[in-house]
């Protein structure tokens, strides 16, 4: 095994774990932010509506954090599963047998990311965690990018 395989195996396992804890702090913060002022009292509307306070700012990035964590698990999951007869990069190593079954796998995995991607920034936007929408449309389309740029035994 290729010491990057190992790495993006050793992502998807250690993944859920840290996804977890993330989920869990940001749940904290939600709590404890709670009977706080979510909108600001103080300028324009606009502003009070777009500039989120301390506390909310606090979620936001508890919010992107678990939304890396997740993502990552998501790609790594995508590679660790793929790297079993479908594709056929260098740094994976003999993937063993070709799966017939795989031959929609990687465009799937891209139209998964991507979706993924617009749904979830989305949902972000709307509750105006602009730091988590960010993340969003950063991570999920570059490596739907990367991973559609893999070769794969069908091409």
């Amino acid at each position: 095994m290729s010491p990057v395989m190992l790495f993006f195996g050793l992502c998807f396992m250690g993944g859920w774990a840290a996804a977890v804890a993330a989920l869990v702090y940001a749940v904290v913060t939600l709590v404890r932010i709670w009977p706080r002022d979510w909108v600001r009292h103080h300028g324009h509307l606009a502003v009070r509506l777009l500039v989120p306070t301390p506390a909310y700012l606090r979620l936001d990035v508890a919010l992107a954090v678990l939304a890396l964590l997740v993502d990552l698990w998501l790609v790594s999951a995508a590679i660790v599963f793929g790297s079993d007869g479908i594709f056929t990069e260098d740094w994976m190593g003999y993937p063993g047998m070709t799966d017939p079954s795989g031959q929609g796998y990687q465009a799937a995995v891209v139209s998964a990311l991507r979706t993924t991607a617009w749904w979830t920034s989305g949902i972000a936007v709307l509750c105006r965690c602009w730091t988590t929408a960010g993340v969003q449309v950063c991570v999920l389309p570059l490596a739907a990018w990367w991973i559609g740029s893999f070769d794969t035994y069908y091409t």
